[in-house]
């Protein structure tokens, strides 16, 4: 794999860098083309021509892939990048954070806020005591700072939702009223088919 950053310039610098490429170096008015940071290694200065402009290294918010091609079919991947060199105007404000908010395309602007989960809010040390409790039981032994419900005290605490649930009053069956049903047979006694039969005889 290959070593590969993105170069962003203002359009000023990117006409005469297109110029210098397009051109014969020795015909360019701006034959050198330079880049230095400073210690820190993410501020530094972008020399081309007699002109400096400031440079900073930011990191991109999502890895880009890059490709290359001999014959406009096939693509080979190159590299990942990660970061890019932005190049301002001498008089604009340097970024206030290491990290660039933007992708390289317009769908991916403001990217870190739009398109990625929020970092959960965790209190270091309580995620610092699980990570203890954790290699402790890993290694055999016994987590600690933790509650532990013992059976008794779950069977008390089933019996309570039990005795709440008991204390509810069950529902009273609707009682019917006492009415003769209104029939063909009123007042006769019910055949059964055995008194049919014998009707027959």
């Amino acid at each position: 794999m290959e070593e590969q950053f993105i170069l962003r310039v203002p359009p000023s610098v990117a006409e005469r860098i297109d110029r210098l490429l397009s051109e014969n170096a020795s015909s360019s008015e701006d034959k050198a083309l330079d880049l230095s940071f400073s210690e820190d290694g993410r501020t530094g200065n972008f020399f081309i021509g007699n002109d400096s402009f400031p440079a900073s290294l930011l990191d991109l918010p999502c890895v880009v892939e890059s490709f290359k091609t001999y014959d406009d079919s096939v693509l080979i991947k190159s590299a990942d990048i990660g970061q890019m060199i932005m190049v301002r105007e001498a008089g604009d404000a340097a970024p206030d954070a290491v990290e660039y908010r933007h992708g390289l395309t317009p769908p991916m602007r403001d990217a870190r806020k739009r398109r990625f989960r929020r970092e959960p809010d965790l209190n270091p040390e309580l995620v610092h005591r699980v990570e203890e409790d954790l290699l402790n039981i890993t290694t055999g032994g016994t987590a600690e700072n933790i509650d532990i419900l013992t059976s008794a005290e779950q069977e008390k605490d089933g019996d309570a939702t039990a005795n709440n649930a008991s204390k509810r009053p069950s529902p009273t069956p609707a009682t019917k009223p006492d009415v003769p049903e209104s029939g063909t047979n009123a007042g006769e006694p019910d055949r059964s088919d055995s008194d049919e039969s014998d009707d027959s005889v």
